[in-house]
């Protein structure tokens, strides 16, 4: 089993934060989120569609009929990628270890009431690109309950 996400709550907000540790550089990891052909495969609602440039825009469609933007807010290769999506801010860093590289994850938003959901779901996404980093076949797990109750045991 990959690593947990952790909660936590600053000046009003709530952070959910992912570690993930890879034997790839971080210029490889950092390719792999940011290429588009990869980043749909483990984003949520991603079409392809990327302006990589801080203040560029990022597409999104829920396949239900509603589409929006996020717009990227920093990004600095091959270390930090971070975007606006929907209001809440996603932000991926990547540091170099000596054994290749550690990725941490955070999503910040402001209603916990979705909290474990979301855990749950940005915990498959990162099993997903982890097997994208690993050239491992992409394979959805169906853990999201088990998930969903390790987050609701571990937020409460």
């Amino acid at each position: 089993m990959s690593e947990y996400g952790t909660l936590h709550e600053s000046n009003d907000h709530y952070v959910l934060r992912f570690e993930r540790s890879f034997s790839q550089n971080p210029h490889d990891v950092f390719r792999i989120l940011t290429t588009p052909d990869y980043f749909v495969q483990w984003y949520p609602f991603a079409t392809g569609e990327m302006d990589l440039k801080p203040g560029g825009e990022i597409s999104f469609d829920d396949g239900e009929g509603t589409t929006y933007k996020g717009i990227i807010t920093e990004i600095e290769e091959p270390v930090l990628f971070g975007f606006r999506e929907e209001g809440d801010l996603i932000r991926v860093s990547i540091e170099q270890k000596e054994s290749g590289s550690q990725m941490t994850f955070t999503h910040t938003f402001d209603d916990n009431a979705w909290a474990v959901n979301t855990a749950a779901g940005w915990h498959r996404c990162l099993d997903v690109f982890d097997q994208i980093v690993n050239e491992h076949p992409v394979e959805w797990k169906e853990n999201a309950a088990d998930l969903r109750a390790y987050y609701q045991k571990a937020f409460n």
